[in-house]
């Protein structure tokens, strides 16, 4: 008895062995998000990692479900962009606050509703985990910046209100801006996609993702970025260098298939 029950697990730890050695490691890593981490857990110190692959793995799985989650509340208010549209010239009392809230939180600098609605459509869309993964990983040092541990910001967003966030060492008497502070990882990724989707310094982003649509194509960080030039004073060297890590981190494999909601 005691010779069968050794056999048969060694027949299991062996199964399992080579169940583990042939999955694909992207799976893996995959699994390990539950196991790891608590959707509104804490970001883990990045800063104690001596494996530096582990690191970009776990960095990468911890931001992904939040980028995921921050996109899916993006496509929701679009599906709600194209259900106003059915509904011009009629809009109800609700659809209207509906429609004057968004406009309020993409900042549509206009007034005719079939206007602000056509507008919207263009602002209103997912920003590819690619790049958000990309420009996390560049802007927060992969997790250990001083901003990103204190104030839960992994895109370095300024804000211009005293108090408001985190005062930079560098910053010299005649700057008034701080480094925004965020309650949770979440509300970062949130304020980053707001951010690019409202702001006119990144016009040519969502032109390229409109384009993306018209075309039915895949809206991709590596096309994207292109439409970063104001984020950084480095400019070109910052597109081209948010490019590279999107090729070298093989980021492109988080890229979901968006051709529906036109």
């Amino acid at each position: 008895m005691r010779i069968v029950f050794s056999s048969l697990l060694i027949l299991l730890l062996f199964t399992s062995f080579l169940i583990g050695f042939f999955l694909p490691v992207s799976y893996k890593v995959t699994l390990s998000d539950s196991s790891h981490y608590t959707f509104n857990g804490k970001l883990p110190d990045f800063s104690t990692y001596t494996d530096v692959k582990q690191k970009k793995e776990d960095f990468f799985a911890f931001l992904l479900p939040r980028v995921k989650h921050a996109n899916d509340n993006i496509l929701r208010e679009r599906r709600q962009v194209f259900e106003l549209q059915s509904s011009l010239p009629n809009l109800t009392s609700n659809e209207t606050k509906v429609l004057l809230k968004l406009k309020e939180k993409y900042e549509v600098d206009l007034t005719n509703h079939n206007d602000i609605i056509d507008e919207l459509i263009i602002r209103v869309d997912i920003i590819p985990a690619s790049l958000a993964l990309a420009q996390a990983a560049n802007e927060s040092a992969w997790g250990t910046s001083r901003f990103a541990e204190e104030g839960n910001n992994l895109f370095g967003q300024w804000c211009y209100v005293e108090g408001c966030g985190i005062i930079p060492n560098q910053r010299t008497d005649s700057k008034r801006h701080e480094v925004a502070k965020f309650d949770s990882i979440l509300d970062s990724i949130e304020s980053y996609m707001r951010n690019l989707n409202s702001q006119y310094s990144y016009k040519k982003l969502r032109t390229l993702r409109a384009q993306a649509r018209a075309d039915e194509d895949i809206i991709t960080g590596l096309n994207l970025a292109n439409g970063l030039w104001s984020y950084s004073i480095r400019r070109e060297a910052y597109v081209d260098e948010i490019q590279l890590m999107i090729k070298q981190n093989e980021l492109h494999q988080y890229n979901r298939d968006t051709t529906t909601l036109r």
